[in-house]
C-alpha cells in the first residue's frame, strides 16, 4: 500500500498572513489539530510551514486560554501563521510505501507528513491514517482466516505462502512480515476451504504457528 491510498486529499489551508486568531477558529470549526501553511504561485499551492494546535496554544497567554500550563508572551496572540508556524517540514511522495511513511514518523517523533508531487500540495497524512492502514491489512472478513506464525530470519515469505497457496487452491488475501529482534514474525489472511490443510504445512515444515483468527 501506498500514502495516496490513505492521505486526506481535501485539505484546510492558510497563508502565512493568517492571524492565528483566525487559524484558532478554523481548527475549533474544523475539529481539526493542523493547519498547512501554503503560497499560491501560478495556481499551484507550495507548503512553506505547518502549524499545530499546540503551536496556537502556546502563543496565547494563559488567562486567555485557562487550560494552557505554558507560560507565553501575550504579545503573541497578535501574531500572524508564519510567524509561529513550523518551517523545517516532513513531506513523503504519494507513492511512498505506507511502512516507509511510518518510519519516517517513528523515526522523526512526528505525527504529520505532508504529501507534495513535484513540490506542489497534494495531501496530508497523519498516524491515525497508518493505524487505519496497518488495521485493514490484518482486519478480517467473514469467511477469512488470519495465521499468525514465525519463520526463519533469512527465510523469504512470499517464497513460502505462494506455493502452498497454489498447491491448496486458497486465496492468499493479504501477507506481511516483521523482523523483532532475532525474530521473523508473519501475518498472512487468507480465504478458500483449505486453511487447516495450511496450518499442517505450516506446522509439517517446522514453522512455530502463533495464532489462527477465523471469522465466521
Amino acid at each position: 500500500m501506498i500514502v495516496s491510498m490513505w492521505m486526506t486529499r481535501e485539505l484546510v489551508t492558510i497563508e502565512p498572513a493568517t492571524p492565528i486568531t483566525v487559524a484558532a477558529d478554523i481548527m475549533a470549526g474544523k475539529r481539526i489539530r493542523r493547519l498547512p501553511v501554503v503560497k499560491q504561485l501560478a495556481n499551484t499551492t507550495y507548503p512553506v510551514g505547518i502549524i499545530t494546535a499546540t503551536d496556537i496554544l502556546h502563543a496565547y497567554p494563559p488567562e486567555v486560554n485557562p487550560f494552557s500550563i505554558v507560560p507565553s508572551d501575550s504579545s503573541r496572540v497578535h501574531a500572524t501563521a508564519g510567524e509561529i508556524m513550523r518551517r523545517s517540514l516532513h513531506t513523503v511522495a504519494p507513492e511512498t510505501p505506507i511502512e516507509e511513511a511510518a518510519r519516517i514518523m517513528r523515526n522523526m517523533k512526528i505525527s504529520t507528513l505532508l504529501v507534495v508531487n513535484r513540490a506542489k500540495l497534494v495531501g496530508l497524512i497523519t498516524e491515525s491514517d497508518i493505524f487505519r492502514a496497518f488495521v485493514g491489512i490484518l482486519e478480517s472478513t467473514r469467511g477469512d482466516v488470519r495465521i499468525s506464525f514465525e519463520i526463519k530470519k533469512d527465510e523469504d515469505t512470499f517464497a513460502l505462502i505462494a506455493p502452498i497457496a497454489l498447491r491448496l487452491g486458497v486465496r492468499v488475501v493479504s501477507l506481511m512480515s516483521i523482523q523483532q529482534d532475532e525474530r521473523k514474525l508473519c501475518v498472512v489472511r487468507i480465504s478458500g476451504e483449505a486453511a487447516d490443510e495450511m496450518l499442517n504445512e505450516l506446522w509439517n515444515s517446522g514453522h512455530s504457528v502463533l495464532n489462527v483468527l477465523r471469522l465466521s
